[in-house]
């Protein structure tokens, strides 16, 4: 099953902390690039953050510093650990699994940050 599952989002003030998983259970987890994007109401997806299957990771310019990819093969779970959290990063945060050799590409149904005192 490729299909990913996001957990760990929810009501954190500005300033604070969170760390979103995404679990998935394809038998070679390992071959997968992974994507972390965003979505606030009224704007458009933004891509976050990527990891790729042989883990470099890239980062947008508004979390580059904050924000952290990270990707456990064994267990089969992504991450994504948000620190000094801003009310602008308030948004649905969707996990994303590809392969293109493979013709796989996989969204999770998201989950819920907001950022607010």
């Amino acid at each position: 099953q490729v299909q990913p599952v996001e957990s760990g989002g929810g009501l954190v003030q500005p300033g604070g902390s969170l760390r979103l998983s995404c679990a998935a259970s394809p038998r070679i987890f390992g071959i997968y690039h992974i994507d972390w994007s965003r979505q606030a109401p009224g704007n458009q997806s933004e891509l976050v953050a990527t990891i790729t299957n042989g883990g470099r990771t890239t980062y947008a310019d508004s979390v580059r510093g904050r924000f952290k990819i990270s990707r456990d093969d064994r267990k089969k779970m992504a991450y994504l650990q948000m620190n000094t959290l801003k009310p602008e990063d308030t948004a649905v945060y969707y996990c994303r699994l590809y392969y293109p050799p493979y013709g796989v590409d996989s969204w999770g149904k998201g989950t819920l940050v907001t950022v607010s005192s």
